[in-house]
């Protein structure tokens, strides 16, 4: 589903360039629950943007569903973004004066969906996310884990192949952040792949593997010969 070789990346800073990403080689077969995690500064994020179609890349590939990703406008990213990959992020990014139907059918509604299939779609979704009662309420009239499952159930709306969560349980309390990860669980069940941004041990634990970056580099990822299998180490 994902396979990237050799990646680099770097943003300008000054007179000269901060590489980010320095040789990165992952693969993401379909169907796993993948988390990324590594310090402050360690391109975790940077990775997982490039991985999502926000950034672009210096160097090396990066093939997504067997597509190449190299060098596309951003006409076709959106396109891709729209086709293959839904989102979530720590703070929850949903539109303050809208309500959680009219949150979760916004693809939709960028897809040009018919309002009322995509109102029934988007009302199905938030069944399924346990929020049939609230499908009327604003974000600030929800709870951080309700408001996170409202942005579960619009990265899920237009049936992505894989779902990218940016420290989705960062704002959360434990209990309620292990609420998310059983959804994420159970999305991942349905044969989604998910792949996780990370700091916290007790979340990338939940995950099927887990992969470490350091300074811009993998430095342990079980699935690759030659590099340490997941152990207790703190990179």
């Amino acid at each position: 589903m994902i396979e990237i070789q050799s990646l680099e990346k770097s943003y300008p800073m000054g007179r000269g360039t901060l590489q980010v990403l320095k040789g990165i080689d992952l693969k993401i077969e379909a169907g796993e629950m993948v988390a990324i995690m590594g310090s402050s500064g360690s391109g975790k994020s940077t990775l997982l943007n490039v991985i999502g179609l926000l950034d672009d890349f210096d160097a090396g590939t990066y093939s997504l569903g067997g597509d190449d990703m190299d060098g596309l406008t951003e006409k076709r990213a959106a396109r891709y973004r729209s086709q293959y990959l839904g989102f979530v992020f720590q703070s929850f990014n949903l539109i303050s004066f809208k309500d959680a139907l009219e949150n979760v059918s916004l693809p939709l509604f960028y897809q040009g969906v018919p309002r009322k299939e995509r109102q029934k779609r988007s009302s199905e979704m938030l069944g399924r996310m346990g929020m049939e009662d609230r499908q009327h309420h604003l974000p600030n009239e929800l709870s951080g884990g309700q408001n996170q499952r409202v942005a579960i159930a619009r990265a899920l709306i237009a049936n992505p192949r894989v779902v990218l969560a940016d420290e989705p349980t960062g704002a959360l309390d434990s209990t309620t952040s292990n609420e998310v990860m059983q959804v994420l669980r159970e999305v991942n069940q349905d044969g989604i792949t998910v792949v996780i941004v990370t700091h916290e041990e007790d979340i990338a634990a939940q995950c099927d593997r887990i992969i470490r970056l350091n300074d811009g580099q993998i430095v342990r990822d079980p699935s690759q010969p030659g590099r340490p299998a997941e152990d207790s180490a703190d990179v």
